[in-house]
């Protein structure tokens, strides 16, 4: 059964994630998010119960 043997396929997929791994992830976390999260206390909205019209 060729698809057991795991000579061509090993290296290719080593191969892809050393790819990945040294040179598309690097350059992927060097961009700045411009929505850095931010350290303000959130205040939680005051609301107003619902009037049911039938209660």
């Amino acid at each position: 059964m060729p698809q057991l043997n795991p000579n061509p396929w090993f290296f290719i997929m080593l191969i892809s994630w050393i790819t990945y791994s040294m040179i598309i992830q690097p350059k992927l976390l060097s961009f700045i998010s411009p929505n850095h999260p931010s350290n303000l206390i959130q205040e939680n909205p005051t609301t107003t119960p619902w009037t049911w019209p039938w209660t």
